[in-house]
């Protein structure tokens, strides 16, 4: 039977397939193996709780399942399953989709445009992400990681780069280390530097807190050495150090 008809039942994944994540993986592959055991724990739980589909034409397979739901699971590794509670239904692409929107002006005018996009999560609703950029994780662009941030920063409300804090984080301190770093990072984009780091985190502050949590997990040298006091905000939230995990030099890219 397929995981995708396991809904509602917890099953082992099979180890064969699991050991093809973890090295299709390299930020999953360097996870000791004790973090390992109970990783593949959480996505065996996860995968009884969530539901997938598919849309594109896409046929859902074991691959797709347990890879979305490997990377997923790593943000909430130490946070448990109760932080993605509030939302059930994965929809996979098999490739970038678009999505229509509608804007209104000042004047009343409706403008109707779309959006071509590799993810989106949906307040409530569900998470959405294309197979073809799913499978494109391992140096600093993940879209699954980014979708699910979006859902931890949504769990207390609107995405706004502040996710439900637990005991030992305040929101006045999150403030205080998040939006300076945001504010920099915006001024470095709008001065034309190339960064490291996507620009595309300094649409939003919840952008820059998904496209940051890209990158504390499959670069973290990058983040803390460009924001030791966020990466170090990181550790605490996320209760994780990845740059504990690295047995090699660290790879940064070239600028």
């Amino acid at each position: 039977m397929a995981l995708f008809d396991w809904f509602g039942r917890t099953r082992r994944v099979p180890e064969a397939l699991w050991q093809k994540t973890l090295a299709a993986l390299p930020f999953l592959g360097a996870l000791p193996a004790d973090e390992q055991k109970a990783l593949k724990s959480l996505v065996e739980k996860f995968l009884a709780e969530k539901e997938f589909s598919t849309g594109g034409g896409l046929e859902l397979s074991d691959e797709i399942c347990v890879v979305i739901a490997a990377q997923g699971c790593l943000p909430i590794l130490k946070l448990g399953l109760a932080a993605y509670r509030d939302w059930v239904g994965i929809i996979v692409y098999p490739d970038e989709f678009v999505v229509p929107r509608q804007t209104l002006d000042e004047d009343g005018v409706v403008h109707a445009y779309t959006d071509v996009l590799s993810g989106e999560a949906w307040p409530g609703g569900p998470l959405i992400v294309s197979w073809h950029d799913a499978q494109m994780a391992g140096d600093g662009y993940n879209v699954v990681i980014h979708e699910f941030a979006h859902k931890l920063d949504m769990l207390n409300g609107e995405a706004d780069g502040i996710p439900a804090l637990h005991s030992g984080l305040g929101e006045d301190e999150w403030e205080k280390i998040f939006f300076p770093a945001y504010d920099d990072f915006c001024r470095r984009v709008d001065s034309g530097e190339e960064t490291i780091i996507d620009p595309y985190a300094s649409e939003h502050p919840a952008e820059f807190f998904a496209v940051l949590s890209e990158n504390f997990f499959e670069l973290p040298e990058v983040l803390e050495r460009e924001y030791p006091a966020l990466y170090a905000l990181f550790t605490r939230y996320y209760r994780q150090d990845p740059l504990t995990r690295r047995s090699g030099p660290a790879r940064i890219p070239a600028t």
